[in-house]
């Protein structure tokens, strides 16, 4: 298979996979797929966020969904080479809409396939040649202009107009799912616990900075200026949210707070009680989307002798500023992004900060980073006609049981690259890892979302001494003016900042729908059964994230800005389907 030509092998299994689908023959679907396969399929085939793993997972989905989906029209797009292995793109049809995806050969038959749902027909979004013309031509005296409608708009949207879906949350993950119902045509609102769009980024501590480059991080329909710089600011990444609210046209409520909401089966509806601007507001969309960001309320931990402790202890979500803390000891509880981003600040206001690192980090340097893992997001790949949409497909076609092998290639590579700068960082008793199968910080984050921190600074303050840590040695509890460790070591301490995660977002679900609707849902994010401690399977997809719920008409969006940008895609669709009354059923069952 080495000699045949890329684009014969690519169109080849393309036709035969086509013909195999069209006749409704599993076994010879089947006949083209390696033994160790996967199908990681995003609404087209299944009407939700699935990897199907193995051989009898895809023959259970075709028998359930083959009939009804349709595909056909198949066609063939680009075709690379790399290695062993051939990287097709092509184009589908099915019952309902437009399709995209990407096929992975090794040896003539298909390791990975990416299947996704790019459009419903007849219900595509405005945009492009399909935007609205903006004015009626012509002389008309009851005209209305654009300012005009969109107070109107505005006006009719809960009072009296309900929406179709309620988004509560109004950062980065529920502006960018706004705007794309909004393309759909989907009436929707946002809600916002923050006066101002963008507050959420705005309201952090002063230092704070993307650790991701812009090229990763463009919004839908309206990317970053071509000026805009590599690692956005906290206050600029906050205007420029508030901006695309506004540019986008969305129906964003601030200053508003969601207290309760239950969903009524006979009516299909939820009642959603909010505090807007200090007055009480009941809506009663259809679908409910929680958004408020990838983790759910700060998680704390509890100190013997906090009664007595003179100083201050707080959550690093509520840590802002470290002025009133220059010439102070304080000691910073955790050594993940958060933790050494407050002992970064708190340095730079003149605070004594000593960090208390309760388990080892995954440390990459920015730089190392930027040059060795982003290279299908930037500069150089757009030049080559990989703008982010397609890099976005072309990192999502590999399905998560198949990263581990290539991140632990990778972290191989950085860590021989930065031998010498990992050695002075362990010589200061910080405890380093790359994971419990050496594959780094991005499998960490999909897993867990902790225990990683891309380097900007704090590193080398560690290294130099500036920034004390205390590692491996757990905490006996809290004296009058300090913190005491198991070895009898005390640290004075005047304040003390828990940089120590946050809980699942099904927890917010929980506090404003139920209890028992919550635990029913269960953990939102990262791969595995999500236990304490478990081990694996890290696979499949995220847990609970863009997919249909354990509940009717509730749904969770949220992630980085990438994640954000990507799955709104796909979550818009599953909701404007429903809107329309197709028929969705969800393969696999809800998450």
């Amino acid at each position: 298979m080495l000699d045949t030509v890329p684009e014969t092998e690519a169109g080849a299994w393309l036709a035969a996979f086509a013909g195999a689908l069209a006749r409704g023959d599993i076994a010879g679907t089947l006949a083209l797929f390696a033994e160790d396969c996967y199908w990681r399929d995003f609404v087209s085939f299944t009407w939700n966020i699935k990897t199907l793993e193995g051989k009898p997972a895809i023959a259970a989905m075709l028998e359930a969904r083959l009939a009804d989906t349709a595909p056909g029209d198949w066609a063939v797009g680009k075709v690379t080479r790399n290695g062993t292995q051939t990287e097709a793109w092509f184009t589908f049809q099915t019952k309902v809409g437009r399709g995209e995806g990407i096929v992975r050969l090794e040896g003539g038959v298909c390791r990975s396939i990416l299947t996704t749902l790019q459009g419903l027909d007849g219900h595509e979004e405005a945009i492009g040649a399909r935007r609205a013309m903006g004015v009626a031509h012509g002389a008309d005296r009851s005209r209305e202009t654009w300012a005009e409608r969109r107070a109107a708009e505005e006006a009719a949207l809960g009072a009296g107009v309900e929406p179709y879906c309620l988004i509560i949350g109004g950062g980065q993950g529920g502006i960018m799912l706004g705007a794309r119902l909004k393309a759909l045509g989907v009436p929707a609102i946002i809600v916002e616990k923050n006066a101002r769009a963008g507050d959420s980024w705005r309201n952090r501590y002063r230092s704070l900075v993307l650790h991701d480059p812009v090229w990763y991080d463009h919004l839908p329909y309206m990317p970053f200026p071509a000026n805009w710089p590599v690692f956005t600011p906290k206050d600029k990444m906050g205007d420029w949210l508030e901006s695309y609210v506004s540019l986008m046209e969305l129906a964003y409520w601030g200053s508003t707070e969601a207290k309760r909401a239950t969903f009524d089966p006979a009516s299909g509806r939820w009642t959603v009680d909010l505090v807007r601007d200090g007055k009480p507001v009941t809506l009663r969309p259809v679908q409910l989307v929680f958004a408020t960001g990838a983790y759910g309320p700060p998680r704390t931990i509890s100190l013997k002798g906090a009664d007595r402790f003179r100083g201050e202890v707080l959550h690093s979500s509520a840590y802002t500023d470290g002025s009133r803390f220059k010439g102070r000891n304080v000691v910073v509880i955790g050594a993940a992004s958060s933790g050494h981003d407050v002992a970064v600040d708190l340095w730079e206001a003149g605070a004594k900060v000593t960090m208390v690192q309760r388990s080892a980090t995954t440390v990459v340097r920015s730089g190392t980073l930027m040059e060795m893992a982003f290279e299908i997001y930037s500069e150089e790949a757009a030049a080559k006609g990989i703008d982010v949409d397609r890099a976005d497909m072309i990192a999502m076609a590999t399905p998560f049981a198949l990263q581990p092998a290539a991140q632990r290639a990778l972290y191989d590579r950085i860590r021989a690259k930065d031998a010498d700068f990992y050695r002075r960082l362990a010589a200061t008793g910080f405890l380093l890892d790359f994971g419990p199968d050496e594959t780094g910080l991005m499998m960490k984050a999909y897993r867990t979302g902790s225990g990683y921190y891309v380097d900007v600074g704090g590193s080398q303050l560690i290294i130099d001494g500036e920034i004390r840590v205390k590692s491996g040695v757990e905490i006996d509890g809290l004296t009058e003016t300090g913190i005491r460790f198991a070895d009898g070591e005390e640290i004075a301490a005047d304040a003390i900042i828990q940089s120590t995660g946050f809980q699942s977002m099904h927890e917010v679900i929980a506090q404003i729908v139920s209890r028992e609707v919550g635990d029913r849902i269960g953990t939102c994010w990262g791969l595995g059964s999500g236990t304490k401690n478990d081990p694996g399977p890290w696979h499949g997809e995220l847990r609970n994230m863009y997919k249909p719920l354990a509940h009717p008409n509730l749904w969770v969006h949220g992630g980085n800005l990438a994640l954000s940008r990507f799955f709104s895609k796909f979550l818009a669709l599953q909701i404007k389907a429903r809107e329309q009354g197709m028929d969705t059923p969800v393969h696999g069952g809800p998450a």
